[in-house]
C-alpha cells in the first residue's frame, strides 16, 4: 500500500502480538538495509539476527520492545516465522511433508515449468495416496483447530475443510506458478526461496522506507474505529478474511458501519477462505460487486489458501 502513495494507511487490530509484529517491520524498514531486511524477516539465512534487532529495538515502543526482548527464539529463527498459523506449517514441513516427498521431490516441484510440464509434474509425481491422506489429515478442521486456527474459526464452516483446502493446493501447485509464489514457498521450505512478496522485493525497499511515516496502528476492534471516522473517510479497505469469524448477521452489521466511514467510489476487498461472505441484496444500493476482476485475481492469488476473493464498490 505504500508504494501506491497514499496519505495515510491504519492497521487496525484486536491482538497486541500482531501489532508488535508489524512495529518491528516498521523499525526494520526505517534502521536496516533491504539484505538485513530478508535476513531479519527469515527470507534469507543469518547468524546475526540478534544484532539486527539490536539496531532496531530503540526504534520499538515499550510494550513492542518487551514482546521481542522475550523472545529471543522467534528473532534467531527469523521474525517472519513467528505465529500460530506459521508455527502450523513449520509441524507441516518438518514433519509431515517429510514422509511424503522427500527434499529433492520438494525443490523439484519448485522449479520453473510451462503450465502443461506442471500438470504432469502434479498428477504423476506429487498426487501419490500419501499426500491425500496427510493433506486430509493434517488439514482437518479437527487438526487446524487444535494446532493451526482458533477453533472459532470453524463456527460458521460448513461441509469438509481439508477437501476444500486440497482443492486451492492443487491449483497452486499446478495451475499456478510455484517457482515465483513466495508464499509456497515459504510453506514447503522455510525460506523465500526465488520469489519475495512484494512488499519484500528490492525495487519497493526504497519506496516503502521513504513512505513508511504514513502507517499507524490502532489496538481497537474495527467498529471502534469507525467510531473515530468521519463520514467519507477511507477509500480503501483491506478487511483480510475476518468476516469468517462472524455470524451472518454480524457480517452484515459490520459492513453497514465500514460503509458509514467509506468515501463514493471506494473500493472493500476481503477474502472467504471456507465461510462464504459476500454483499448481501439489502445493500444493493450501497455496495457494487466487482466480479470480473475479482474472479480474475483470485485466479492469479498467490495466497491459495482462499475460496474466494472479494472486491466490492462503494456507491
Amino acid at each position: 500500500m505504500l508504494t501506491r502513495l497514499p496519505e495515510k494507511v491504519v492497521a487496525v487490530d484486536l491482538n497486541p502480538s500482531q501489532l508488535h509484529c508489524l512495529e518491528i517491520r516498521v523499525a526494520a524498514y526505517r534502521s536496516l538495509e533491504h539484505a538485513e531486511l530478508l535476513e531479519l524477516i527469515g527470507s534469507t539465512e543469518s547468524d546475526r539476527r540478534r544484532d539486527l534487532y539490536a539496531r532496531c529495538r530503540p526504534l520499538l515502543g515499550t510494550e513492542a520492545a518487551r514482546f521481542w526482548d522475550a523472545r529471543p527464539e522467534l528473532i534467531r529463527a527469523g521474525i517472519g516465522g513467528a505465529g500460530r498459523f506459521e508455527n502450523y506449517f513449520r509441524l507441516f514441513r518438518q514433519r509431515a511433508l517429510s514422509l511424503v516427498h522427500s527434499k529433492k521431490r520438494i525443490r523439484s516441484l519448485l522449479q520453473q515449468r510451462s503450465l502443461e510440464e506442471r500438470r504432469r509434474f502434479y498428477d504423476d509425481v506429487w498426487d501419490n495416496w500419501r499426500w491425500r491422506m496427510l493433506f486430509r489429515l493434517f488439514f482437518s478442521r479437527f487438526v487446524m483447530g487444535r494446532l493451526g486456527r482458533d477453533p472459532s474459526f470453524f463456527d460458521y464452516v460448513e461441509g469438509s475443510v481439508a477437501d476444500r483446502i486440497l482443492s486451492r493446493a492443487r491449483h497452486a501447485l499446478s495451475e499456478l506458478d510455484p517457482h515465483v509464489n513466495p508464499y509456497l514457498q515459504w510453506i514447503l521450505l522455510g525460506t523465500h526461496g526465488t520469489a519475495l512478496p512484494f512488499a519484500l522485493r528490492k525495487e519497493n525497499f526504497d519506496t516503502i522506507r521513504a513512505n513508511i511515516d504514513r502507517i499507524e496502528w490502532r489496538l481497537c476492534s474495527v467498529e471502534d474505529y469507525c467510531e473515530t471516522e468521519a463520514s467519507g473517510s477511507v477509500s480503501r479497505f483491506n478487511l483480510s478474511d475476518i468476516f469468517e469469524y462472524m455470524s451472518e448477521a454480524n457480517f452484515h452489521g459490520l459492513l453497514s458501519r465500514l460503509l458509514g466511514v467509506a468515501k463514493k467510489g471506494g473500493r472493500i476487498a476481503y477474502w472467504n477462505m471456507l465461510a462464504p461472505r459476500s454483499r448481501p441484496i439489502a445493500m444493493a444500493d450501497r455496495l457494487r460487486p466487482i466480479e470480473d476482476l475479482s474472479s480474475r485475481l483470485h485466479l492469479e492469488d498467490k495466497a491459495f489458501f482462499y475460496s474466494r476473493f472479494v472486491l466490492e464498490e462503494v456507491l
